[in-house]
């Protein structure tokens, strides 16, 4: 327990310090380009703040940075990697969208929640495909993923241009709309942000609540970590896996549909600009610890629509909020390194220091 809690300071030490020099390297572009960094920085901040409409447009982007990242943690727990999220979600939004289209005229009561289970079937059924495979011949998981993400986007593109098109010509790849009706309801007018974020937080907090306070969590974090010893300790590794990767893809397919029903009212390919390799990343800087991807999604939704604010109203170019996403995702992936050298550098001179000192006992 003593070793978990230096861990963790030492990874929040990390994760700060990483952050600092990600905007001094930040500071130190703008300079060169000519540009104030205190007033690029300002109008950061006040481009994710300055109004409602600002506020809601990162909370909206913030949960799908969360429910996204979260579905990479599910995988990671038990050891797969689940790089097939944007497939997947790009599946749950068009398949969900055309459900409500054929329930246009059916209550509200019966079409939301077909369509949401209509996007976390095509979602986890998607990756089961990879889950399977991985478990049952070794298939590489990553490889997979990655070919199954491009099947999907071509699907997605055929059935937007062909069976299931918007009747409206001048729309090149795109379903038909929904029916107001069925819209999630703004809760900020003029932002992104709709009631799909209440039912985002409750997957959140029950995702969090299983992974960390219940024996299926722990069976998890044992499979992930050592597999072998889990099995022979009578857990079902292979379900287990499988299991975790079928929830992973409904989740990213219900991000497809929350996308949808709040946002676009209809599927285009310009539905997700890769959403999950977003939330992905702030995964990985976030160790894959589920509070961690919660509170990193809030970080970089605020930074990237402060960016687009900044743009606007200081005329710095946004593609810096990737040059500071960049820094830190190098400087927390050194992390490991970093830490491990300094412990050993520590030790040698532990160890030389108890050498000179019995050598001092023995002269004298």
């Amino acid at each position: 327990m003593e070793r978990l809690k230096k861990r963790n300071w030492g990874y929040l030490v990390s994760l700060a310090l990483s952050v600092l020099l990600a905007f001094t390297i930040g500071a130190v572009i703008l300079l060169a380009a000519g540009f104030s960094p205190l007033r690029a920085y300002g109008a950061m901040i006040d481009g994710a703040f300055s109004g409602a409409r600002h506020i809601g447009d990162w909370l909206e982007y913030a949960m799908v940075l969360c429910l996204t990242g979260l579905a990479c943690v599910l995988g990671s727990r038990v050891g797969i990697f689940n790089v097939g999220g944007e497939g997947q979600l790009l599946l749950g939004a068009i398949v969900s969208c055309q459900v409500g289209v054929w329930l246009g005229g059916s209550p509200v009561w019966i079409a939301l929640p077909a369509a949401a289970l209509a996007a976390m079937a095509v979602g986890g059924l998607y990756a089961l495909i990879p889950g399977w495979l991985k478990v049952k011949v070794k298939v590489n998981e990553v490889i997979t993923t990655i070919m199954l993400n491009t099947v999907a986007a071509s699907l997605c593109q055929y059935l937007a241009k062909g069976p299931w098109k918007n009747a409206n010509k001048n729309m090149v790849a795109a379903t038909a709309q929904l029916d107001p009706r069925l819209w999630f309801h703004s809760l900020i007018p003029g932002s992104n942000l709709s009631t799909a974020i209440i039912a985002a937080a409750a997957i959140t907090v029950l995702t969090w609540y299983v992974m960390q306070k219940t024996s299926t969590g722990y069976e998890m974090k044992l499979t992930g970590q050592n597999p072998r010893f889990a099995f022979f300790s009578g857990i079902k590794t292979d379900r287990l896996v499988i299991v975790c990767m079928v929830i992973s893809g409904a989740m990213c397919g219900l991000v497809g549909m929350f996308r949808v029903y709040g946002v676009e009212h209809l599927y285009r390919s310009s539905i997700s600009n890769q959403y999950y390799f977003e939330g992905l990343t702030v995964a990985m800087i976030a160790g894959y610890e589920p509070v961690t991807v919660i509170f990193l999604s809030f970080f970089f939704a605020i930074l990237k629509i402060g960016a687009q604010g900044m743009e606007l109203t200081a005329g710095v170019p946004n593609q810096i909020y990737l040059i500071i996403q960049t820094v830190i995702i190098f400087c927390m992936a050194a992390e490991s390194g970093v830490f491990s050298s300094l412990r050993a550098g520590s030790q040698r001179k532990k160890a030389r220091a108890d050498i000179r000192r019995k050598e001092g006992r023995d002269h004298a």
